[in-house]
Formats: structure tokens, sequence, C-alpha cells
């Protein structure tokens, strides 16, 4: 496949690091220095994630020239949809006016490149023509806000990205370790009488330290297997589009791969975690800014809840 464009998506709702200081006990200092992040996008008031998720998928498609009628399927990441159903892929079907079949993945933060891997998977097949990836999060429902560790991490925001069949994605590769003990949230389990183990909703749980050492050993080892497969060198690449969950994240990759700091491009300090819309949000910025030119290569590298990883070398 092809991407042919990029959208994206934010609150009206900046939360900046001093305004969680009235409510937890930490500081502007602290969470940059252990995050990177200094604000982040939060969902508000009238806001919905299907509204979010239509208004990156409008911004795509009018990048790309195209009409909602022109889309032939309509995939959504999300990890915790706008309902529990329909799909949020359904709703943002019936805002921008689409007719095509729509459905909701859920690989964590991996879930762009889980996207890109199914959408690749049914252009080669083809069924579809061109296909709508829309990732629309809306963590700061999941986390809990008396918690600085988790709470100060996460931001809400949508990407999306227009594909059509082409030759542009020279490999992606997806992997899973099914392990829910080191980041995890439970859904409410409803009132049936009948049983007794009905989980009581409760926020996201995350072990930083772990994750932290399995984001970059990870991370590291994808991104190398996909070059090796494309015969390219890290100083071939243009761009190293991550997962925007920590910046000692980011550096600590950069450094294992040798590379300046100008080729991992990064937004984590005004919008945070944004799951995964980290990755098409950041491309849509980049594109919006310039930086993103066709014919670029880029690798792109995220990891989640699953536990959940992915790489993909595509050129632009």
């Amino acid at each position: 496949m092809k991407i042919l464009s990029f959208g994206h998506a934010l609150p009206k709702r900046t939360v900046t690091n001093a305004e969680l200081t009235q409510f937890l006990d930490t500081s502007d200092e602290w969470i940059q220095a252990h995050t990177g992040i200094e604000s982040r996008h939060i969902m508000t008031g009238k806001e919905t994630l299907s509204g979010l998720g239509a208004k990156a998928a409008k911004m795509a498609l009018d990048r790309a020239g195209l009409k909602p009628e022109d889309i032939d399927y309509i995939l959504c990441s999300t990890t915790r949809g706008e309902m529990t159903f329909p799909a949020t892929a359904c709703l943002i079907q019936a805002r921008i006016g689409a007719t095509c079949p729509s459905l909701d993945i859920n690989a964590g933060c991996t879930g762009f490149l889980y996207a890109m891997d199914m959408a690749d998977a049914l252009l080669e097949s083809g069924r579809v023509n061109r296909l709508l990836i829309v990732c629309a999060e809306q963590v700061s429902r999941l986390t809990d806000w008396t918690d600085r560790s988790t709470c100060v991490l996460f931001g809400d925001a949508a990407g999306a990205a227009v594909c059509e069949r082409g030759d542009s994605l020279k490999t992606v590769r997806v992997s899973a370790e099914g392990d829910a003990k080191l980041l995890h949230a439970w859904a409410s389990g409803g009132n049936c009488p009948f049983d007794d183990r009905i989980p009581e909703e409760q926020p996201l749980y995350m072990n930083g330290q772990e994750i932290f050492k399995f984001a970059v050993t990870r991370s590291c080892r994808d991104i190398e297997s996909v070059m090796e497969i494309c015969d390219l060198t890290p100083d071939a690449v243009d761009y190293f589009v991550l997962h925007q969950a920590n910046r000692r994240i980011l550096d600590a990759a950069r450094t294992r791969l040798k590379q300046p700091v100008e080729k991992f491009p990064r937004n984590i300090a005004t919008h945070g975690n944004t799951s995964s819309a980290c990755i098409p949000v950041l491309l849509s910025e980049m594109a919006e800014d310039g930086r993103l030119q066709r014919g670029q290569t880029l690798v792109l590298s995220a990891f989640g809840a699953g536990l959940t990883t992915g790489a993909a070398l595509l050129q632009y």
C-alpha cells in the first residue's frame, strides 16, 4: 500500500503541568524531568471521540483530494471506544458521510501499526481500493487522576491516514506477547445477578519501570529488524517516528541507534502519550509544517498494552 495523506485533531482544552499540581503531589519540574511532557489536550464538554476522529478523517480526505464515498473501508484503532457498541468506526463513518464497512481494532498504543498491517492485506487482496485508518483515543477517561505516576502521561487526540494500493510500504511487522500484568485497564462488568465475579471499573495500571525496559528493548529490536529486511542502515532513514510515550524512551532509542536528534521528531511535550494516535498525529503535523516530504524514508515503531509491538518501513 501507499499512504496518500494524514490528518489530525486535538481537543480544545489544554491542561498544563501547573494545573495538575493543584490536586496532585507533583511539580512541573518533576513531570518534565521524568517524562518530557509540559502539557496535554483533554476532551471536555460536548466533545466526543467520534467527533474528534471524524475531524481528523476529514482533514486527511481533504488533503488527499477525496470524498467520503471514495473510501471502501474504515479501520478505527481505539483503546476505549466512545461506546461499547456500535464501533467508534461506525460512528465516524456516519459523521463523515461514508457508507463502507467499518470496524474497531484494539492493539493498545501499537494500533496504528496493526491497522497498517491489516490495511496492506485488504488492499493487496484486491477487494479494497482505498482505505481510511483513524486512531481515536481518549485515555483521559481510563487514568486514575489521583495517581501522579500515570495520569500526567496521557492526552487525548485523533490521527488519520488515507491509504490506497501502491508499493510505498516496504515492510511491516507486528507482534504480541499476551501479558496483562504490566499494563491494563478493567472495564465495568454490568450488573448481571448471576455472576458474582463482575469486576468494578478500575483505572489504568502501569508498571512504569518494566514498561520502560520493554519499550526500549523491543522498539530497537523491531526497528533494526525492518531495516535489515529492507537492507538499509540507520543513516539511510530520514525520520524515525516512534510512539510518544516518554522522552527518555525516545532518547534511549536514538542513542542506541546512534542517530542525530533531528531524525527523531517528537510532540510529546505538548501532547503527552495519545496512545495509537501518537504516530499519525505527529506525521500529520510534520506534513503540515513541511518536514514530511514525498520520497522520504520513514521507520515507524510503537509498543503498547497486550503487550504489543510493531514497526514499519515505508517511503512516503
